[in-house]
């Protein structure tokens, strides 16, 4: 079982380059667990944790509804935003500037075999890392993701999660708005959930800039806990 996961900070690339990635260190963890069980071997599998921040986008995961994209094609465009429809779980979800997203691309074999606990562990660091800045995260009994004021008139969510797997290999990931403009919320249904507001951290905190490196090093410091791994 290999603990250690390649961490790759990709800065700001375009979503489709991102995807086209994934897919290929994807492929390449799925090839080689292939070949073990055709060939009767035990080659180490890979692990990697992609850190981006993507120019405006929107994605919609393989089993959402596209009236929940509130945009003609002109429109997109006029906002400089695209839009792809995508092989993850989800509904549609909005990616852009100032927002953190991480894709774990685990062989989930390496380290238990529960895609239940696996969304729960991604929750989590997200939940450790914003009780870092006294924010109280939880979670929406049948909705994915970080949600504030669960239970209340102001419920929002802060973080979204849309995954892929197959034969235990993750792909997709998180996104975190640390920095973003919410604007750009409003030309969608996010998660195709009606009525429910989306916030920011630097809202919630009252700022006009959060320091996204230093969240990012609390997510990963959680992450590694969680899963207890090494992040090379």
């Amino acid at each position: 079982m290999n603990k250690t996961i390649q961490l790759q900070d990709l800065g700001h690339k375009d979503y489709k380059a991102t995807w086209d990635y994934q897919e290929q260190l994807f492929q390449n963890v799925l090839d080689i667990k292939i070949q073990n069980r055709r060939e009767e071997r035990q080659d180490e599998t890979p692990n990697y944790f992609l850190f981006v921040e993507h120019p405006h986008v929107y994605t919609l995961g393989k089993s959402g509804d596209l009236s929940n994209l509130l945009l003609s094609e002109k429109q997109l465009e006029a906002k400089g935003a695209t839009f792809y429809k995508i092989n993850r779980g989800g509904d549609i979800t909005y990616h852009g500037p100032g927002q953190i997203v991480g894709y774990p691309i685990l062989d989930l074999e390496n380290f238990f075999t529960d895609i239940h606990k696996y969304l729960r562990f991604l929750e989590e660091a997200i939940i450790f890392t914003l009780a870092e800045y006294n924010i109280i995260g939880t979670r929406s009994e049948g909705e994915t993701g970080v949600w504030l004021g669960v239970g209340t008139p102001f419920a929002r969510k802060i973080c979204a999660l849309g995954v892929r797997a197959s034969r235990w290999v993750t792909m997709h990931g998180f996104a975190l708005n640390v920095n973003a403009d919410l604007g750009y919320f409003d030309n969608i249904i996010p998660c195709g959930i009606k009525g429910k507001a989306v916030t920011s951290l630097n809202v919630e905190l009252g700022l006009e800039r959060v320091n996204e490196e230093e969240v990012k090093e609390k997510i990963l410091k959680h992450f590694t806990q969680l899963f207890d791994c090494k992040m090379i």
